[in-house]
C-alpha cells in the first residue's frame, strides 16, 4: 500500500504533533522538577547552544578591551555577596541549596578558564536564558561589567588570602555583613577613603544629605550601579541615613582646604564654565561647605572623577541622541576630552 503525499496530509500531521505536544503540555505529565535533572543528550544540547550563541555574539558585539584589572576590589565585593553562593570563591564552597539547580552554576575556578575575556563580558553583561544567570543588574555600566571580567579571570590563580584581601569583611560569608558598616567598609574602607582604588570614592568627609539621597537613588534604581544597587537594596531608610552620617564624619577626607591649581583652562571651566558650548561651571552645583543635594568633589580622587566623566559621557559608537539625557552625563558630553584629567586633577587639589 502507497500513501501519497500531500501538502493536505502533512499540515494535517504538524498540527496533530502540535495538538499532541501542547495535550501533553497541558496534561502536567511532564515533570519540571529541578530534582529530575536532564537527559545527557539535553544537557549536551542546551550547553552546545549556549556556547555557540555566546561565540558568536560576543565576536560581533563585545569591545576588545573587555578587562579591566584596576577595581579588583569592588568586583571583588560584589562577587561576595552576589555570586559566590552559586559559584563558590577561592577557599569558599558554593551554597548546597544553590547546587541544587539544574543547571547548577559552574566552578568559575576551573571554568573560568574555557571562556575568553569577551565571552565573559557577553555573559556577565546579558545573563544566560534558563540557567539561572541573571544579566547585569545596571544599565550603562560597562566600566563594573569590565571589572568583573578581570576578577572572573583571576579566580582560577585566586589564593584564598587574596580573596579575602580584595573582598574585604564581604569575603566572611554571603551577605554576611550586609545592612552593617562592616560591608560598606569591604569596598570604601573603614575609614572612607575607599582603599586606595580608583573606582571606590572617598566618603569620609561627604555631604551626609547627598550620601543618604544617593543611597536610596541606588536602592530604587534611579541611578545605575550593580555593585551599589544590590548594596543599597539590603538598608532600611533609617540605615541609609545612619551610614551617610557615619562615613560623613569621618576626618582627612574630602572637602578641605584644596591646593589651588596651575591649570587656567581647568580653573576657568570649574568657576565659570564654557558659555559657548554650554557648559555650567562646576561651582553653579559643586560648592564647598553648602549643604545641598550634590556632592563634594573638592579633593576627591582624581582619577575616580575622571572615570566617572567619561563614564557618563558614554560609548563613543553610541550617538548622543540614544545616551542619558540626565544632567551629568550631558554636562560631561559637553567637556572637550583633552579637558576631562586636567578638571580632575584640579578638583582633587592637584
Amino acid at each position: 500500500m502507497t500513501i501519497r503525499l500531500t501538502w493536505k496530509r502533512a499540515i494535517v500531521t504538524l498540527l496533530g504533533l502540535f495538538a499532541l505536544g501542547m495535550a501533553y503540555a497541558w496534561s502536567g505529565a511532564f515533570n519540571v522538577a529541578a530534582s529530575s535533572g536532564h537527559w545527557a543528550v539535553t544537557d549536551w544540547f542546551l550547553h552546545w547552544v549556549m556556547r555557540n550563541s555566546v561565540q558568536t555574539r560576543a565576536a560581533l558585539s563585545v569591545p576588545d578591551d573587555a578587562a579591566d584589572a584596576s577595581g579588583l576590589v569592588s568586583a571583588a565585593g560584589y562577587y561576595a555577596t552576589s555570586c559566590a553562593s552559586c559559584h563558590g570563591a577561592p577557599g569558599v564552597r558554593p551554597l548546597p541549596l544553590m547546587q541544587k539547580a539544574t543547571p547548577p552554576a559552574p566552578d568559575l575556578a576551573k571554568n573560568a578558564k574555557e571562556w575568553t575575556d569577551k565571552q565573559l563580558y557577553w555573559i556577565l553583561e546579558h545573563g544566560v536564558k534558563f540557567s539561572g544567570m541573571p544579566a547585569w543588574g545596571a544599565k550603562d555600566r560597562p566600566d563594573e561589567v569590565r571589572r568583573m571580567v578581570a576578577f572572573v579571570r583571576r579566580l582560577p590563580t585566586m589564593s584564598p588570602q587574596e580573596y579575602r584581601l580584595l573582598a574585604g569583611s564581604n569575603a566572611q560569608g554571603f551577605g554576611a555583613a550586609n545592612g552593617r558598616f562592616d560591608s560598606c567598609a569591604g569596598c570604601h574602607g573603614s575609614d572612607g577613603l575607599g582603599r586606595g582604588q580608583k573606582d571606590i570614592p572617598v566618603l569620609a568627609g561627604q555631604n551626609p544629605g547627598y550620601l543618604a539621597a544617593a543611597l536610596e537613588a541606588y536602592a530604587t534604581g534611579r541611578r545605575q550601579s550593580a555593585v551599589m544597587g544590590n548594596a543599597a537594596a539590603q538598608l532600611t531608610p533609617e540605615e541609609r541615613v545612619a551610614l551617610a552620617r557615619r562615613f560623613a564624619a569621618m576626618p582627612n577626607g574630602i572637602g578641605g582646604a584644596v591646593r589651588p591649581t596651575r591649570d587656567a583652562a581647568a580653573l576657568r571651566i570649574i568657576e565659570r564654565g564654557l558659555p559657548d558650548q554650554q557648559l555650567p561651571a562646576c561651582r553653579s552645583c559643586h560648592t564647598p561647605g553648602m549643604a545641598n543635594r550634590y556632592p563634594v568633589i573638592d579633593g576627591q580622587r582624581a582619577n575616580y572623577i575622571a572615570d566617572r566623566l567619561r563614564n557618563w559621557r558614554g560609548e563613543k559608537e553610541v550617538v548622543d541622541a540614544r545616551k542619558s539625557q540626565a544632567t551629568m552625563p550631558v554636562i560631561a558630553r559637553r567637556i572637550p576630552e583633552d579637558m576631562i584629567e586636567p578638571i580632575a586633577r584640579a578638583l582633587a587639589g592637584k
